[in-house]
């Protein structure tokens, strides 16, 4: 059995096959719970949130079994976005939260992910930590000592106040027609609920989950279906989530789709023109375009790379003292308001934009020309080490070699899932196509 359980965002696999299943969850509940015990007479206290997967049942019950069992009291908040439970985590005074969420995977995945009593995601070093006890076993609470568990009816409504708290007293979004993709997951009532509130004229999809259509052909890893729905509706924009709403797209009038760097771009010349960027960096990871790195250095402004995991971007913002940070693929982390990547807290901010510029969404999402970008994904099977074969090595030293002065290459394994992610950015399509090609077919020959 392999002892490595965290992966760049918490523990993730698919539901009831290791480490997903039940008794890892209740033993990383009870190890967690005994970690985060802090001394002193007060109430040691979890918040749980989760998405609308049908396994998410499962790993509540086996998270609140293990809590309890360390004399942890659990607050269940039922269905809600990912950043709803940093925010409830610090409000609450809790000692720890968790999301059970697979965040944009298919809804046979599940996964688990803690955050601190600062609400902030774990560093490596707490979850190695964690992992360890796991393993290794905690002793339980004495019998009069074991915790207690409730629901918390009102958690998204505290959340839905937080976020409309961020934009401009008096900001209404009245006049705006809004598609909602809530991708049928976490925020399938809170994000419809908020617009509404704003004053928008909302037209929800993805809003209808039975615990097995999560990330099905909607939300943010599949925004054709809010396209469609914008055009034939006349809609001035769209606002794509993702399963657990850490992620957005947003889609203009038109159809087109504008990911997380065009957004960053948007929220980075519009803070730094009104003195609100701090250190007039933006931080993201190295999948971020290249056209994005150009666009802020013309208006003197700086990217920061880190690894890929919004984690690792909030770890660079909190270091270098940053606000604004993110990932291509829709986390936006604007740290003034959230502790982690928050989707409809970023899509809300872009629709303030559109009111006070008075601009359409295809004038305000296409901030750059992107430098064109190719990326692949060749699944491998456990135990598989594809990178480590030389006719692998080879293919990516004469792919990097073609590419020098011209563009870039990036070879990396996911971290949440069992592939090899292939990227290459080049303004030669031709060569773009052929270093990808090159090195896909190796790593597929590997990992064959």
């Amino acid at each position: 059995m392999s002892r490595k359980l965290f992966g760049t965002d918490g523990v993730r696999g698919q539901a009831n096959t290791y480490p997903m299943t039940a008794e890892m969850a209740l033993r990383l509940g009870a190890a967690a719970g005994r970690y985060f015990r802090r001394d002193g007479g007060h109430e040691h206290r979890v918040v749980i949130g989760k998405d609308t997967r049908l396994s998410g049942y499962m790993f509540e019950n086996a998270l609140t079994a293990g809590f309890t069992s360390t004399g942890m009291n659990v607050f269940l908040l039922g269905p809600v976005p990912t950043p709803a439970v940093g925010m409830l985590t610090t409000s609450m005074r809790a000692d720890v939260g968790v999301m059970i969420s697979a965040s944009h995977n298919p809804a046979d995945d599940n996964g688990i992910k803690f955050f601190g009593p600062d609400g902030f995601k774990l560093s490596d070093e707490a979850q190695a930590e964690i992992e360890a006890m796991t393993f290794d076993g905690v002793d339980p609470a004495q019998a009069a000592n074991i915790g207690r568990a409730k629901r918390v009816d009102d958690g998204r409504f505290r959340y839905n106040e937080r976020v409309k708290g961020t934009l401009p007293r008096g900001l209404s979004l009245s006049g705006l027609k809004v598609v909602v993709d809530c991708a049928n997951g976490a925020a399938y009532r809170t994000a419809p609920e908020v617009l509404w509130e704003l004053g928008a004229e909302v037209i929800a999809v993805g809003v209808s989950p039975d615990g097995k259509n999560i990330n099905d052909n909607c939300g943010s890893t599949a925004p054709q279906t809010a396209a469609e729905m914008v055009v034939a509706h006349g809609a001035d924009v769209g606002i794509c989530l993702d399963g657990d709403a850490d992620r957005v797209m947003i889609i203009d009038e038109t159809g087109a789709v504008a990911d997380g760097d065009q957004i960053m771009a948007l929220l980075a010349a519009s803070w730094a023109d009104a003195g609100r960027l701090q250190g007039g960096v933006l931080v993201a990871t190295v999948m971020s375009n290249l056209g994005l790195e150009r666009f802020l250095q013309n208006r003197g402004l700086r990217l920061e790379r880190t690894a890929v995991g919004d984690r690792y971007v909030v770890e660079r913002m909190r270091e270098g003292g940053f606000n604004l940070g993110g990932e291509q693929s829709g986390h936006i982390v604007m740290s003034d308001f959230a502790t982690t990547g928050d989707g409809l807290l970023a899509g809300l901010h872009v629709l303030a934009a559109m009111v006070e510029t008075g601009k359409r969404a295809s004038e305000l999402a296409k901030q750059f020309d992107t430098v064109p970008q190719k990326l692949e994904n060749v699944r491998y099977a456990a135990g598989q080490t594809p990178l480590d074969a030389d006719a692998v090595k080879s293919a990516i030293a004469a792919s990097e070699a073609e590419l020098a002065g011209k563009g870039r290459l990036l070879i990396r394994k996911s971290g949440t899932e069992p592939l090899i992610r292939v990227m290459a950015e080049c303004e030669d399509p031709a060569l773009l196509d052929k270093v990808v090609a090159r090195v896909v077919s190796e790593v597929q020959r590997a990992a064959n």
